[in-house]
C-alpha cells in the first residue's frame, strides 16, 4: 500500500518534532543534572568554585572577587537550604540580552533557614567546551 504524499509529509514532521524533541529532554536533563552540582557548590559557601565552574560568558561579566562579594551579600544571609524543590526546566535557544545559544532555565522553590519561601531560578548554558555551565543566577522571595 502506497501512502499519499500528505500523509508522508505529516510522518516526517512527526518524527523530526519527536527527535527535537528528545534532545531538548537531554538537554534539559544534562543541564539540571549541571545546576544541581553548582548549585551543590553554591549551597556550600563554596563561591571562588561556583565562579570557576561558571560559563565563560558569565566570567566576561562578573569577576570572580564581585561574584563572591555578591553571594556573600545575598546568600550568606540567607543561611542553609532547608529544602528545595524542583518547579520547572525549560529549554530556549535565545534569551532577553544574551546571544542564541542552547539556554535551560530552571527554577527551584526553596527554602532557607533565616527566610520565608523564594524563587531561585539558574540558566545554563551549552557553553564553548561543550559543558552546561551557570550563566545566570537568581533568587527572589516567591510569591504565588
Amino acid at each position: 500500500m502506497k501512502l499519499p504524499l500528505k500523509w508522508i509529509a505529516v510522518l516526517l514532521t512527526m518524527f523530526t518534532c519527536a527527535g527535537i524533541a528528545s534532545a531538548a529532554d537531554e538537554d534539559v536533563k544534562a543541564a539540571t543534572d549541571a545546576a544541581q552540582q553548582w548549585l551543590a557548590l553554591v549551597d556550600a559557601g563554596k563561591y571562588a568554585e561556583s565562579w570557576d565552574q561558571a560559563s565563560s560568558s558569565f566570567k566576561e561579566h562578573v569577576t570572580k572577587d564581585q561574584w563572591q562579594q555578591a553571594l556573600n551579600n545575598v546568600r550568606d544571609p540567607l543561611g542553609k537550604v532547608e529544602s528545595r524543590q524542583f518547579k520547572a526546566a525549560e529549554f530556549k535557544t535565545e534569551l532577553p540580552k544574551a546571544g542564541p545559544g542552547k539556554y535551560v532555565v530552571i527554577q527551584y522553590g526553596t527554602k532557607f533557614a533565616n527566610g520565608g519561601p523564594t524563587l531561585e531560578t539558574i540558566t545554563l548554558i551549552l557553553d564553548k567546551d561543550g559543558m552546561w555551565r551557570a550563566v545566570g543566577y537568581l533568587i527572589k522571595p516567591e510569591t504565588d
